[in-house]
C-alpha cells in the first residue's frame, strides 16, 4: 500500500497500516517529512507494485497526482473533504478504479510530527458508491459506477483500522459535510471576528465563546480550501444558517422576544442534546449497491464485511435518537 501526502491525516493513516502488519511505503511533497517518515523519493517510486494508493493531499494538488497515476492498475482511494470534484477529476485522469473517501477524523495540529495511528478508531469513515441515479431528487435505483468489488476491499481495510464505514454517493457526502463541517468553520470564524478591536470581549469570553469558535483557529488555507471546494454545497447550507439567523432577527424584534425566541431553540436544544445518535443493534445486511445505500442515507454504518464478500455487519441509529 502507498500513502501520497503525510500530513496529519496520511500520517496516521501510514502509521495505522504499518501497526495492523500491511506493507505500506509513502510520498510527500516536503524532504523533511519524507526523511521524517523513512518515506519514497517520488510518487512513481512509492505506487510501483502498490495494490491500493491513498491520496492525503490537498485538493489542488490532486490534478497534479492523478496525472502521475494515470493508468495505475492498483485501487486508488482519498482522504479528501470533498468528494465531487474528485470524482470529476479521476474520471478527467482516466483513474481506472476509483472509491472516494472521507475520514471524520483529525485535532487542532498538523503534520506527520502530529500523526497518530489510533486517530481512527470509532471514527466515520465515508466511502462514495456511485450509481447513475440522479443527483436531485429522491433517491431511485441507478445503475453502480463504483465497482463494488473495489469499495468492500476498502471497507474491508477501514473498518479494520476500527472506523465506522459510512456508504454515501459524493453529492450527498458534500451537503452533508457542509451542515456538518465546513459551514460551522465559516460560523465560528464569523465569531471569533467579533475579537478584532475588541479587547473587552476578548477579556469576557468564556466556554460558550471557546466553544463555538475553537475551529476558527484552524488554519486559513485548509478552511478556505475545504470550503471553496465545495462551494455549491457550502453556498446553499450557508444561505439557509442566515435565513435561520434571519428569523432570529425578526424573533428579537417581537413585543415578547424571549417567548418568541423559545420554539427554535428549544428545536435546536433537544436535536443537539440527542447528538450524537446512540448505535442500536447489530445487523447483517446484503452487501447490495442499494442496501449499502439505504443504510448510509438512514445513518448506518459498516463494521465489517464478511468472508465472502456477501453481506456487512452494520449498526443503525437507536430509533428515535436521531431528530429530523
Amino acid at each position: 500500500m502507498a500513502v501520497i501526502g503525510l500530513g496529519l491525516i496520511g500520517g496516521s493513516l501510514l502509521k495505522a497500516l504499518a501497526a495492523a502488519g500491511h506493507e505500506v511505503t509513502g510520498y510527500d511533497a516536503d524532504p523533511g517529512t519524507r526523511e521524517l517518515a523513512g518515506a519514497a523519493g517520488s510518487i512513481a517510486e512509492a505506487v510501483t507494485g502498490a495494490e491500493l494508493v491513498v491520496l492525503a493531499v490537498p485538493l489542488p494538488v490532486l490534478p497534479a497526482v492523478f496525472a502521475e497515476l494515470s493508468g495505475h492498475d492498483g485501487l486508488i482511494t482519498d482522504v479528501t473533504s470533498v468528494k465531487g470534484p474528485v470524482r470529476d477529476l479521476a474520471a478527467k485522469h482516466r483513474i481506472r478504479r476509483f472509491v472516494g473517501g472521507h475520514p471524520m477524523a483529525g485535532k487542532e495540529t498538523s503534520g506527520f510530527a502530529a500523526a497518530d495511528p489510533a486517530l481512527f478508531d470509532g471514527c466515520a469513515w465515508v466511502l462514495c458508491l456511485e450509481t447513475s441515479e440522479p443527483e436531485t431528487g429522491e433517491p431511485e435505483t441507478g445503475e453502480p459506477e463504483t465497482d463494488l468489488a473495489d469499495w468492500l476491499t476498502a471497507a474491508t481495510l477501514f473498518t479494520a483500522l476500527g472506523a465506522r464505514v459510512v456508504p454515501a454517493r459524493a453529492a450527498e457526502h458534500d451537503r452533508a459535510v457542509a451542515e456538518v463541517s465546513h459551514v460551522p468553520h465559516l460560523v465560528a470564524a464569523a465569531l471569533a471576528r467579533r475579537l478584532v478591536g475588541n479587547p473587552l470581549a476578548a477579556t469576557l469570553g468564556a466556554g460558550s465563546f471557546r466553544d463555538g469558535t475553537r475551529v476558527a483557529a484552524t488554519r486559513a488555507e485548509l478552511i478556505a480550501a475545504m470550503c471553496g471546494g465545495n462551494a455549491p454545497a457550502v453556498s446553499d447550507v450557508l444561505g439557509a444558517v442566515i435565513d435561520d439567523l434571519g428569523l432570529r432577527l425578526d424573533e428579537l424584534a417581537a413585543a415578547d422576544p424571549v417567548a418568541a425566541l423559545v420554539p427554535a431553540l428549544r428545536q435546536a436544544g433537544d436535536a443537539r442534546r440527542a447528538w450524537p445518535p446512540r448505535p442500536g443493534e447489530a445487523a447483517e445486511d446484503p452487501a447490495g449497491v442499494d442496501e449499502l445505500l439505504a443504510l448510509g442515507r438512514a445513518g448506518g454504518w459498516v463494521t465489517a464485511v464478511a468472508e465472502n464478500r456477501a453481506t456487512v455487519s452494520t449498526m443503525r441509529p437507536e430509533s428515535g435518537r436521531n431528530p429530523s
